[in-house]
């Protein structure tokens, strides 16, 4: 491994922190940790045994401009040969500082892998296929947009994540409240720390675009996969490495996630196939050295439309799902990889079955349909018995990085809110992707009612 040092900066979102720190740090000799966020109760102790130093900036974050300056600064100080982040958040600002800096980093097309106009120019431009889109920045624009888009529209955030603030316009008479709500949402993910760091008054861009007509008909044999995909990989100096394909279960309004399912079921081909549309995806970014996110919406006919692409994992439990089944370290691998070492990556694409079957399961007061809960139970994973939801061979785990307290109210699900409304986050194993679909669809649709017995027999 040499003598290396890296700086890792944090900020809200990626894979959990206490299972990345410790994984980045086996990676190189020293570890610095720059916090931008406060880390998660279950992180603290880990980041403390495993880092060199630890500089918190939560009280006083640096405004977008001095951001880069102050990693920059530090870095020097650390002499970091390399500096990353796991944030959707704060990729852009690491990226420029590792260019200042001389060292390995997505580059300028970051940005491009951030901004969803630029990302939908970029793919329109290489004559992949993207949804037909307006760029919007007034309810002016929205109402054009309207008008020469097919509705029904997506109106989205071009710098958002998790699904905050999106809406499906179907009727004009929808529009201006429609605005309200998108502003309204973008604030509220500003006070979770839940926004782009470095955008500034650009993270208000938006976006519209028509609705893909996706379906699962032509690709899945069986029922309740949802109708999009997304393929986990890396770019290591310019060159991509797709490593596996995760399944998904289906959205709930306004697109907002359930989960994801892996291994991917479809037969092998098929894989192929997404994974090419991804690596041709990502290779029109123009992208350095990071990790890579591609979701891809399922068609008729077996054809396949862009969602996204971004220059970082895949957050929440993807990367600990990902090592369960297949025995990679993504986040070890893209720490070597800064440092211009073998990152260890799979020879190719894998598409088999792999030791398990593993699935994240978001904890939101909906079912799998998208019904609101009626009631508002405690969260007591603790006293659940979830013995009567799980099958024989099946494994269920609180994510705490992710999850609130327990004994928390669970607060009622907002439409248009997407992950704001995300309580928790559990971590399920199985024997296989049959037995994981089952038991996921059982929790979504028996959560409310084990909860409600929780609180009983927690007296």
């Amino acid at each position: 491994m040499g003598d290396s040092t890296v700086l890792l900066v944090y900020a809200r979102g990626g894979p959990p922190p206490s299972d990345a720190i410790p994984k980045a740090a086996a990676a190189t000799d020293r570890l610095h940790l720059l916090l931008l966020d406060p880390l998660p109760l279950p992180a603290v102790a880990p980041a403390a045994r495993c880092c060199a130093s630890v500089t918190d900036l939560t009280a006083d974050r640096p405004e977008p401009g001095e951001l880069i300056d102050r990693i920059v600064a530090l870095a020097r100080r650390t002499a970091a040969d390399a500096v990353l982040t796991f944030s959707e958040f704060a990729l852009l600002a690491v990226a420029e500082a590792a260019e200042r800096l001389g060292l390995r980093g997505p580059g300028p097309g970051a940005a491009r892998a951030r901004s969803k106009r630029l990302m939908r120019r970029t793919w329109a431009d290489a004559g992949l296929p993207v949804p037909r889109f307006r760029y919007v920045d007034s309810l002016t624009d929205l109402e054009r947009a309207w008008a020469e888009l097919h509705p029904p529209i997506l109106l989205k955030s071009a710098w958002g994540a998790g699904s905050i603030g999106q809406t499906v316009l179907e009727q004009r008479a929808q529009l201006a409240g429609a605005w309200r709500h998108m502003l309204g949402a973008l604030t509220a993910a500003r006070a979770r720390s839940m926004s782009e760091l470095k955008a500034g008054e650009a993270g208000h861009e938006l976006i519209a675009e028509e609705l893909i007509p996706a379906t699962t008909e032509s690709w899945y044999d069986r029922s309740g996969y949802g109708d999009y995909l997304s393929v986990e990989g890396m770019v290591v100096d310019g060159v991509y490495h797709p490593v596996c394909i995760t399944g998904r279960l289906p959205t709930v309004p306004d697109f907002t996630e359930l989960g994801n399912m892996a291994p991917c079921v479809l037969p092998e081909p098929l894989q192929h196939t997404v994974s090419e549309l991804s690596r041709q995806a990502v290779d029109a970014l123009g992208l350095g050295t990071c990790g890579t996110h591609t979701e891809i919406k399922l068609m008729a006919d077996r054809r396949l439309c862009l969602l996204e692409t971004a220059a970082r994992f895949g957050g929440l439990l993807l990367t600990q799902q990902i090592e369960a089944i297949h025995g990679v370290d993504l986040v070890g691998a893209l720490t070597r990889a800064h440092l211009g070492q073998d990152p260890g990556l799979p020879d190719g694409l894998l598409t088999g079955p792999g030791r398990c079957a593993a699935g994240s399961v978001n904890v939101l007061a909906t079912d799998s349909r998208g019904r609101p809960w009626t009631t508002r139970p405690l969260f007591l994973p603790e006293a659940v018995d979830w013995d009567r939801l799980l099958s024989p061979g099946s494994g269920i785990r609180v994510a705490p990085d992710f999850t609130v307290p327990s004994g928390t109210v669970m607060h009622r699900y907002r439409t248009g809110h997407g992950s704001l409304n995300l309580a928790g986050v559990l971590l399920l194993t199985a024997p296989t992707p049959q037995v994981l679909l089952r038991d996921s669809y059982a929790v979504l649709n028996g959560l409310e009612e084990a909860l409600a017995g929780a609180a009983l027999a927690h007296g």
